[in-house]
């Protein structure tokens, strides 16, 4: 068992699918020669770039920072189709796509029109699940009599409005 699936990861045909579903097409990033250099340069870029093999161990690494307690390193197909880079403060950083995992910038609106419509159809419901406030969603909702109401925060972002858990820094070597 690889160390994507042991800790829940999508398998490539379901992320298209949850993808899909939610909405979001991941936008084509222009491709960069040497990442490194590029988010030197630039410092940030909110750009989700496409996992690249020039950065295997480095994205190893940076795996194994966000899941220590992974069985074993990921696979080369696995990081093609979950490792996503951006960068932000002059590094690259990797972020895995996985089940309730969204690499994406967070939605750090309070109002939330999916919850509103389940509270409809579930007025007093404990908590309302992510496929109906999207997995981008920084707050947490419940039903009250038939209104979303915020019950907490799902995720702490960074300074660029990206869940802060999710990324970690890509090593040189």
């Amino acid at each position: 068992m690889t160390a994507f699936s042991t800790i829940g990861f999508l398998a490539p045909a379901l992320l298209s699918a949850f993808v899909a579903a939610a909405g979001v097409a991941p936008a084509p990033a222009a491709a960069v020669q040497d990442l490194y250099s590029f988010c030197r340069q630039v410092k940030n870029d909110d750009t989700v770039r496409p996992y690249s093999h020039e950065l295997y161990s480095g994205t190893v690494k940076a795996f194994k920072k966000l899941f220590p307690d992974a069985k074993s390193a990921p696979q080369e197909q696995e990081l093609q189709t979950q490792a996503n880079y951006r960068c932000m403060n002059g590094k690259v950083l990797a972020c895995f796509v996985g089940a309730n995992l969204p690499c994406a910038k967070m939605n750090a609106a309070r109002d939330n029109p999916g919850a509103d419509e389940f509270c409809k159809t579930n007025p007093n419901d404990d908590v309302v699940p992510a496929f109906a406030t999207g997995h981008d969603a920084v707050y947490s909702y419940k039903c009250a009599s038939g209104k979303a109401v915020v019950n907490g925060s799902a995720w702490a972002l960074d300074e660029r409005g990206f869940a802060k858990k999710l990324w970690a820094e890509v090593p040189r070597r």
